[in-house]
């Protein structure tokens, strides 16, 4: 689970993001942290919409390449 550090980090910095879901690339949500509590994360996404994820996602740079799940 990422930690408040890391989501007020991505949050202040204004970084888009990758919530990666499953193994699949196309379930893939990208956008930018707006906040949090502790068992969800809201992202908004590119169209301006916003989606609320659960923490236990991996969350990771829009910028680096993508990790699937099944590399832990």
């Amino acid at each position: 689970m990422i930690s408040d550090a890391e989501l007020d980090a991505l949050r202040l910095s204004g970084e888009k993001v990758r919530v990666v879901r499953d193994g699949l690339e196309s379930n893939d949500v990208t956008g930018i942290v707006v906040a949090w509590d502790g068992e969800q994360v809201l992202i908004r996404r590119q169209n301006r919409r916003v989606v609320k994820l659960d923490r236990s996602y991996r969350y990771q740079l829009f910028s680096e390449p993508r990790q699937s799940p099944a590399d832990e």
